[in-house]
């Protein structure tokens, strides 16, 4: 008998086939009655394959689950706790998908500095030909960058900057000695500090609305917020005040905190760019972290480390 593996969203097709070798695979996404689904087929699943959320009622309606194997490399939406008191191991995809985000976050920084997509609308719009060129936009060699979270994917963020002739200073938990980024233990400071503030810190309790008002009136009327995290960890209503306001010169934003749903305001502002939470949303990007998501799978089910661990 193969070993039984609930998908709890739509995953890719990559991923669908590769457990389809291995596994017998259940779609709570395409129950109708998933309450009644996980009734009947709850005590045969071992393994959880998701996207990136689990919660603790999930947990609790498999008694035999012993893994659960993200696609993805935030874990804030799994019961990691709950989790553990369950002996339940969780694995993600970390490493595979930073360059990628990396990218995404010097993409919105470079389009928001040039301001490409308005420029883009002022075009197509006919303005050119009427009124002539839009107003300058500003170059970002010398600029102050502050990244919030430096770790992996943060790291790249950084070392791609440099190239750029960027000024890198960054705040997290803790300095670390062996980055040559000047550290703030402040985030209110840093942003005072910054030109650009890169959001890319973990989401999850810790870092819940971490940049709130009092951060983006420190960045300021000259300053843009670029978040490629998660919506979670910066406090949209007073991100979207900031903006109506005119305390925040600009936004570009991957993640939201109510995804798919975008606040009203942001979808009509020039100084703000939109991305449907595409970070790591490319092929070959995608293809690795399907991989690894059915790799920690086979290895557990073949009495073997998993590869990636959380925690």
């Amino acid at each position: 008998m193969k070993p039984e593996v609930l998908m709890t969203g739509p995953l890719t097709r990559q991923i669908r086939e590769a457990l389809s070798e291995a596994f017998q695979v259940y779609r709570l996404d395409k129950a109708a009655d998933k309450e009644g689904f996980l009734k009947e087929i709850g005590s045969s699943i071992q393994a959880i394959a998701t996207f990136g959320s689990a919660s603790a009622e999930l947990m609790d309606a498999l008694p035999n689950l012993r893994i659960i194997s993200s696609c993805g490399v935030g874990v804030d939406s799994i019961d990691l706790a709950h989790a553990a008191k369950k002996n339940i191991i969780v694995t993600n995809t970390p490493d595979v998908l930073n360059d990628d985000v990396a990218n995404m976050a010097v993409l919105l920084l470079l389009a928001a500095s040039r301001k490409l997509v308005a420029n883009d609308r002022y075009v197509r719009k006919g303005k050119w030909a009427e009124f002539g060129d839009p107003p300058l936009a500003n170059g970002i060699r010398g600029r102050t960058v502050g990244i919030l979270g430096l770790g992996r994917i943060g790291g790249d963020i950084a070392r791609k900057l440099e190239v750029f002739g960027c000024d890198i200073v960054y705040h997290g938990r803790k300095q670390q000695p062996d980055q040559p980024y000047r550290y703030f233990g402040n985030l209110v400071e840093m942003a005072r500090e910054s030109a650009y503030v890169i959001v890319i810190c973990p989401g999850g309790k810790a870092t819940n609305n971490i940049v709130g008002r009092e951060a983006l009136d420190a960045l300021g009327a000259d300053g843009t917020l670029i978040n490629v995290a998660r919506g979670s960890v910066v406090d949209e209503p007073e991100l979207v005040a900031a903006l109506v306001e005119g305390r925040l010169g600009g936004a570009a934003l991957d993640v939201f905190a109510d995804e798919p749903n975008v606040p009203e305001p942001l979808l009509a502002m020039d100084n703000v760019i939109l991305q449907p939470h595409q970070g790591s949303a490319t092929v070959s990007t995608r293809r690795a972290m399907g991989d690894l998501t059915v790799d920690n799978l086979l290895a557990y089910f073949a009495g073997k480390p998993v590869l990636t661990p959380v925690g």
